[in-house]
C-alpha cells in the first residue's frame, strides 16, 4: 500500500475543500484550463497525427503526472472518436518535484501538454469531416486544497493530405521535447534490505544537469526519501529508500530525468548494479549552469578548444581551401606591406567569427524557441542548398578566369583601403559554405555548446570561426611565414584556375543535395537559375575586357530572374529513404527509430546506427569508404549485426533529439552496440578494419 495512499489524501484533501466552499466554484470555472489540439486540422486517412492535450494551471495550482506520488491523482480521458478510429494512451512530459506537508508529488506547475496519437483508418473519402470528441477528468492541487476538475472537449478535423503548418509544427516539437525518450538499453536495478538501487547505461559524455528517478510502479521506493545520483564510467547510478514491497519486484518502470524538462523511459530487470562512483552535481529547478548542465570551465574549455581545432580542419574542405589559398595568394602578390596584411588578416577573421556567431546564435534562439534543430540547420531547407549552388558557381566561374572579382581575388587592392572590405566578405563566405558539416573536435565542441549557458555557448561558436580564421590570421601577423610565399608570377593564374575544379564539383555536390532533399524539379529549378547567372556573369566577364563601364549590369536581371525561381523552388520531395529489407548477403538495414533501435537490443542483436546527411561530406566519405564496403557488410551480415541508418538531410526532429541526448549537435553520429551492452561512441572517421572488427567482437 502506497505511504498514505493517494486516494486517502485527495478524499481528505477534497474534504477541507468543501468545507471552505471552494469546490462548487470548481463547477463554474476551472483551476487548470484544458484545450485539445491537433498538429495537423487535415489528417490523410489510414495516417496518423498528433493530439495534444494542453493543460494551463493558475498561479499557484498544479497538475499531476501519471504516477502523482504521495498524493494525487493521474489524468484520464475518454475518447469519442469517427468509426474506425483509435487514440493511444496519453504521454506525459517529464514532471517536477514539490513537497507539500511532508509528501512527495510528481507534478506539473507551469503549462504541459499531454500527448496522444490518433490513427484514421483507410478509405476515408477527402473532405469527409472527423468529430474528435474527449471527456477529461483530473485534480488541480495547491499547497493547501484539491480540487477534482472535468471538461468536455472536442475539435473537428477534415480528411486532407495531411500537410502541418510550419508554425504547429513547431509548438508539437517543443511538447515533443518535453517528453522523456526511450532509453533504447537494458537497465538493472537491485533492492538490499532498505536500500533500492538502479543502473542507467548513459555515454560519460552525456551532461546531466539533475538526476531523479519516477518509478510508475507504487511499491518501489519511498516517494519522500532522498535520491543520491553518481556516475561510474558510462553508468548512471541512482539510489534511495526502497519499500518493502519492492523486493519481490522483478522489473520496474519509470521515467529517469536528466535534466530540466529532459528525461529517459526505463525498463529495468533486477540484476547487478556497479559501486557508486562520482556524485551527479545537483542544480535546483529552473536555474541555469552550474556543472551538471555543463557551464563549469573545464567543460567550456574543452568546448573552446575542440572548436579551435574543427573550425582549424574546416580550412581543408574543397569549397574552402580555394579561398583560402587565393587570400593568401594575394598577400605575395601585394608584397611585404606588413600593416596592410594585419588590417587584411583582421576584416578576414571577423568576416568569418560574425557568421559563426550569426549562425549559432540563430541555431540557440531556434532552440530556445521549441525547434529541434541542430548545427547545419539551414541546409535543411532546399532553397539554402540552392542559394549555395549558384555562389559556388560564381566562385568556381571567377576562378577559371572568366570574370573578376575584387572581393575574392582582390590582391591588387589589399594596399588600398577597400581591401578591407573585400577581406571581410571573403571571410563571411568561407565561413558561410565551411560551417554546415561537423568533423573531427567539432562534433563534441558543438554538443557542449548546446548545453551550455547562451553566453557560453556563442563563445563556442567563435572559437570555431577563429579557429577557421587562424591560417589567414597568422599569414598576417607573422612575416617569416609570409616570406615562405612563393613570388608572384604566371603560375599563379594557372594554381586559380585549377583551384577552380574542386569548386565545380562543389557545384555538381550542391545539386545533388538538391535532387536527393527536394526531387528533380527543386533541382532543374536550381540548374536553370545556375545557367542564368552562368550567362550573365559571362557578359560581365566579356565587359570587363572590354574595359565597358557599368560592367556588372548584366548581373542584376539575371539575380533577380534566379532569386524568383529559388522562391517557387520545392523545400521538400520524396528524398530516397534506407531500404527496410537488405538485399541478398547484405545486413539488415532500416531507417531510424528509437523504438526500432529497443526493439532489436531486446532481442539481443548487435545494432550499428550511423546518422548522416546528404550534404554532409564527412558522412558520405565514410559511407563510401569504410559502411558500404563489401567486406564490411559481409561481415555484418555473418555476425547478425543490424543497421539503423538516421537520415538528418531535412532536419527530423526526433533524430535532433536523440543526437542532442548523445552530446552531438549534428552529423555525423555512429553508434554500435553489442549484444547485451551499451553503446559505444565510435570515432568520425571510420576505417573498414574498424567496423568489421566490431562485428567480429
Amino acid at each position: 500500500m502506497r505511504f498514505f495512499g493517494f486516494r486517502f489524501m485527495t478524499m481528505l484533501l477534497l474534504t477541507l475543500g468543501l468545507a471552505l466552499g471552494l469546490a462548487p466554484q470548481a463547477q463554474a470555472a476551472t483551476h487548470i484550463r484544458p484545450s485539445l489540439i491537433a498538429e495537423s486540422a487535415v489528417p490523410a486517412p489510414g495516417g496518423t497525427v498528433t493530439l495534444a492535450l494542453l493543460m494551463q494551471p493558475d498561479k499557484g495550482w498544479h497538475g499531476y503526472w501519471k504516477n502523482p506520488g504521495d498524493a494525487g491523482a493521474e489524468t484520464r480521458i475518454e475518447w469519442s472518436l469517427p468509426k474506425g478510429a483509435r487514440a493511444s494512451e496519453l504521454r506525459y512530459p517529464v514532471p517536477r518535484t514539490l513537497i507539500v506537508s511532508g509528501l512527495m508529488n510528481y507534478v506539473y506547475e507551469a503549462d504541459y501538454a499531454h500527448l496522444a496519437t490518433l490513427t484514421l483508418p483507410k478509405g476515408i473519402a477527402p473532405g469527409t469531416k472527423l468529430p474528435i470528441r474527449a471527456k477529461v477528468d483530473w485534480l488541480a492541487c495547491t499547497d493547501q486544497i484539491c480540487v477534482p476538475e472535468k471538461a468536455e472537449l472536442s475539435i473537428d478535423l477534415v480528411a486532407g493530405n495531411g500537410a502541418i503548418d510550419p508554425g504547429q509544427r513547431a509548438r508539437f516539437d517543443r511538447w515533443r521535447a518535453a517528453m522523456p525518450r526511450p532509453l533504447g538499453s537494458a537497465a538493472s536495478f537491485a533492492t538490499a534490505g532498505d536500500r533500492f538501487r538502479l543502473a542507467v547505461p548513459l555515454p560519460a559524455a552525456l551532461k546531466i544537469q539533475e538526476a531523479y528517478f519516477f518509478p510508475l510502479d507504487e511499491d518501489v521506493i519511498d516517494y519522500a526519501a532522498p535520491q543520491k545520483a553518481t556516475r561510474n564510467g558510462n553508468t548512471l547510478i541512482v539510489e534511495t529508500k526502497a519499500r518493502v514491497g519492492g523486493a519481490a519486484l522483478a522489473r520496474v518502470q519509470g521515467v529517469v530525468r536528466i535534466g530540466e524538462g529532459r528525461g529517459l523511459v526505463i525498463d529495468a530487470r533486477r540484476g547487478p548494479v556497479p559501486a557508486a562512483g562520482m556524485p551527479v552535481a545537483a542544480v535546483p529547478e529552473g536555474s541555469e549552469g552550474g556543472p551538471g548542465a555543463g557551464g563549469g570551465a573545464r567543460t567550456l574549455l574543452l568546448a573552446l578548444g575542440g572548436a579551435l581545432l574543427g573550425g582549424l580542419l574546416l580550412n581543408v574542405m574543397p569549397c574552402v581551401f580555394p579561398i583560402l589559398s587565393l587570400k593568401a595568394l594575394s598577400l605575395a602578390r601585394a608584397g611585404g606591406n606588413g600593416r596592410e596584411a594585419r588590417r587584411e588578416a583582421l576584416a578576414y577573421s571577423a568576416g568569418v567569427v560574425l557568421v559563426c556567431l550569426a549562425l549559432g546564435g540563430t541555431l540557440l534562439a531556434l532552440r530556445a524557441g521549441g525547434v529541434a534543430v541542430g548545427w547545419a540547420f539551414q541546409l535543411q531547407d532546399s532553397r539554402v542548398i540552392l542559394f549555395l549552388l549558384l555562389l559556388v558557381l560564381a566562385i568556381a566561374l571567377n576562378l577559371a578566369g572568366l570574370f573578376e572579382l575584387p572581393a575574392i581575388t582582390g590582391g591588387s587592392k589589399l594596399a588600398q583601403s577597400g581591401g578591407t572590405g573585400g577581406a571581410f566578405w571573403t571571410g563571411a563566405l568561407a565561413a558561410f559554405v565551411a560551417t554546415p558539416c561537423t568533423g573531427p573536435f567539432m562534433a563534441a565542441a558543438l554538443g557542449a555548446a548546446l548545453i551550455l549557458p547562451w553566453f557560453a555557448a556563442l563563445a563556442v561558436f567563435a572559437g570555431l570561426g577563429i579557429g577557421l580564421a587562424l591560417p589567414f590570421l597568422l599569414l598576417g601577423y607573422v612575416p617569416a611565414l609570409r616570406r615562405l610565399l612563393p613570388r608572384p608570377g604566371a603560375w599563379m593564374d594557372t594554381l586559380r584556375h585549377i583551384l577552380s575544379v574542386p569548386m565545380f564539383l562543389t557545384a555538381l555536390g550542391l545539386a545533388w543535395i538538391a535532387g536527393r532533399q527536394a526531387g528533380v524539379d527543386a533541382m532543374t529549378i536550381g540548374l536553370a537559375a545556375a545557367l542564368l547567372v552562368g550567362l550573365a556573369l559571362w557578359l560581365v566577364g566579356a565587359r570587363q575586357l572590354r574595359g565597358a563601364g557599368h560592367a556588372w549590369w548584366p548581373l542584376a536581371p539575371a539575380v533577380a530572374a534566379a532569386a524568383l525561381l529559388l522562391a517557387v523552388a520545392p523545400r521538400h520531395g520524396a528524398a530516397e529513404a534506407a531500404p527496410a529489407v537488405a538485399a541478398a548477403g547484405e545486413p539488415t538495414r532500416a531507417p531510424f527509430s528509437e523504438e526500432r533501435l529497443a526493439a532489436l537490443r531486446a532481442e539481443g542483436k548487435p545494432v550499428f546506427v550511423y546518422f548522416t546527411a546528404d550534404w554532409c561530406l564527412t558522412c558520405k566519405v565514410n559511407e563510401k569508404a569504410a559502411i558500404e564496403r563489401a567486406d564490411v557488410a559481409d561481415a555484418f551480415h555473418k555476425r547478425g549485426v543490424a543497421v539503423l541508418v538516421g537520415d538528418w538531410t531535412d532536419g527530423d526532429a526526433a533524430i535532433g533529439r536523440f543526437l542532442e541526448a548523445h552530446g552531438r549537435s549534428g552529423v555525423p553520429l555512429y553508434l554500435f552496440y553489442k549484444r547485451g551492452g551499451g553503446a559505444q561512441v565510435l570515432p568520425q572517421i571510420l576505417t573498414p578494419s574498424l567496423l568489421v572488427g566490431l562485428a567480429a567482437a
